[in-house]
């Protein structure tokens, strides 16, 4: 069982992405029937209860959107290795639950554990390569420099001092850790209609002028949020590539085959005695429509359908378990229309 401090910290502390980062937990290893059966009833609940746990992380699939931002974001990183000023970046976008988040945290960890290989982890203990970072809603300058001085560990006293202070300190000590890759998640709180959010984004291109690393933003709709507006919108749009994360098709032959190998990779991952490969794989079709194709609406369901396997018991994950693991309004309300519009569809047709 995988417990500590670390649970505690969000991912935007450094504690928390020092624990993102580290190796994964071991996978669980199944017990044969005999050696089930020989367990005390204290000793089962200890097994059951570390086999739920694994199953609600789960593997992370590498989705071809999160290869791609890999990818763009390591090229990035090396273009701008020598670069002075002007550096480019990169925004990640598309519609909630499209993967933007995992993307962009795969992107950090995936760079993080090279350089570990690479420089080995004595050298690493002085270093923060990677900031990870959240925009908070009605964001001002001095709160977006708070939270980056959150997560370098910088002590801030809101009251004394004023943001130029706390923006200098954080860029002193980033600049003195080396970090070189930033990413800056829920990009579209940013308004760059109002004078706040314009602020905050004038605070946002100074900290990239005064960080000497590569800024990875990830946010809902971006270019509809208005990002790309005005100057400061030009500005963005003249430095950032972009990369929109959709929904997993279904059309042709190819699409269902990728949807297949993201089942087909996840199913491998589970840690039930009952159930047989491919059982979810013969689903495919099914999860599509209840998820619209949308991989963080698959990863709750097929995670949450695994966790309910263990606790009831059944060890496998059939039509039925899925049909009892509710999933967010967006997905089920999609599914709604489907139906109604095949309803509508049959009704015409008769």
């Amino acid at each position: 069982m995988v417990t500590g401090d670390g649970d505690r910290f969000p991912l935007t502390t450094r504690e928390g992405w020092e624990r993102f980062t580290g190796d994964q937990p071991a996978e669980p290893k199944l017990l044969a029937g005999t050696d089930l059966e020989l367990l005390s009833v204290a000793e089962r609940m200890a097994y059951d209860h570390d086999r739920a746990d694994y199953h609600s992380r789960l593997v992370t699939v590498a989705t071809p959107t999160i290869r791609q931002v890999y990818a763009t974001g390591r090229r990035l990183v090396l273009l701008n290795r020598h670069q002075v000023s002007a550096r480019r970046g990169l925004i990640v976008t598309g519609a909630a639950g499209t993967g933007k988040t995992t993307a962009v945290t795969q992107l950090g960890r995936n760079h993080e554990l090279l350089l570990r290989h690479r420089l080995g982890q004595q050298a690493m203990a002085w270093r923060m390569p990677v900031v990870y970072v959240t925009v908070p809603p009605a964001a001002t300058p001095k709160m977006l420099a708070s939270e980056f001085a959150r997560f370098a560990g910088v002590p801030v006293d809101s009251r004394r001092q004023n943001q130029a202070d706390i923006t200098n300190a954080v860029c002193d000590v980033l600049a003195r850790l080396r970090t070189d890759l930033v990413l800056v998640d829920e990009i579209h709180n940013l308004n760059l209609a109002t004078r706040v959010g314009a602020d905050a984004s004038d605070q946002l291109k100074y900290l990239a002028e005064r960080i000497p690393a590569t800024f990875v933003y990830a946010g809902i709709d971006v270019e509809g949020s208005g990002l790309f507006g005005g100057t400061r919108g030009q500005q963005i749009a003249g430095r950032f590539g972009v990369i929109t994360c959709d929904p997993f098709p279904y059309g042709t032959a190819g699409e269902r085959q990728q949807w297949q190998a993201l089942i087909a990779t996840l199913e491998q991952s589970l840690r039930l005695h009952r159930h047989e490969p491919g059982q979810l794989l013969r689903l495919d079709a099914y999860l599509h429509e209840r998820t619209d194709g949308m991989i963080g609406s698959l990863s709750h369901l097929i995670r949450g359908a695994a966790v309910e396997a263990v606790m009831d018991g059944t060890e496998e994950i059939t039509r039925e378990t899925l049909d009892r693991v509710g999933l967010d309004h967006a997905a089920e309300a999609a599914r709604t229309r489907r139906k109604a519009a095949a309803r509508r569809r049959r009704d015409s047709a008769g």
